[in-house]
């Protein structure tokens, strides 16, 4: 994939007027960032899109005719991107309504929700192949307590992913740096053949989010 380039002169905002200093910021972010522009340009709902297509490039985890289940799927970027890429069902579940995408079942709901996972398995059709999240708590721009967060929900979208997961399947999920991932990943690596960690070209260079790749799931829960 062609990476979007961030060559082009930066747009100023024309006025502030009605704007606090972070609305300012914000939308001078996403009035410079070629991922947005790329993602406008493409159709994709979001500029995350791009993540998980770089992170497929890279490691090859959407196989054609795959099942994938989308945790936190809203706005529905990465289920567009599985879709485009070969997936031949994709279920995405969320707490936020996610606009239909076709040939996806989109689910709003809770996905700590026990009754859910029934249901979600029904609508694959079978096991996924795949579990993806991108799903990130709230911050509070307090560092250590983002970290925190993000890993409990982490560690949470494992536990759901681990009882259904398809033998040889694969995880991507979602954490912020900050030192209390490497037991999730020694975690991982007791579940899956193969776990990396990556942060790819589309996430901002500002951003302590990282991305951990677990493929070939051992089909056996472990502790």
């Amino acid at each position: 994939m062609k990476q979007p380039s961030g060559r082009d002169a930066a747009v100023t905002l024309r006025t502030a007027r009605g704007r606090s200093a972070g609305q300012q910021r914000w939308l001078r972010r996403q009035l410079n960032d070629p991922y947005v522009h790329a993602a406008q340009r493409e159709g994709f709902r979001s500029r995350a899109a791009f993540k998980l297509i770089e992170l497929d490039e890279r490691y090859h985890l959407i196989r054609k005719g795959a099942l994938v289940l989308d945790l936190g799927a809203a706005p529905g970027g990465w289920t567009q991107v599985a879709l485009q890429r070969g997936a031949a069902r994709v279920v995405g579940i969320d707490l936020l309504p996610v606009e239909p995408i076709p040939g996806a079942a989109l689910l709003q709901g809770d996905i700590m929700d026990p009754a859910r996972e029934q249901e979600l398995l029904a609508l694959l059709g079978g096991k996924p192949d795949l579990v993806l999240s991108d799903m990130a708590p709230n911050t509070t721009g307090h560092t250590g307590t983002d970290h925190i967060r993000i890993m409990a929900l982490a560690e949470l979208t494992l536990e759901i992913a681990q009882p259904i997961l398809a033998e040889g399947g694969g995880f991507v999920c979602k954490l912020f740096q900050g030192g209390a991932e490497r037991a999730m990943l020694e975690r991982l690596k007791r579940i899956f053949r193969v776990v990396r960690h990556a942060k790819p070209p589309a996430s901002r260079k500002e951003s302590s989010e990282l991305y951990v790749v677990a493929t070939g799931f051992r089909g056996v829960v472990g502790p």
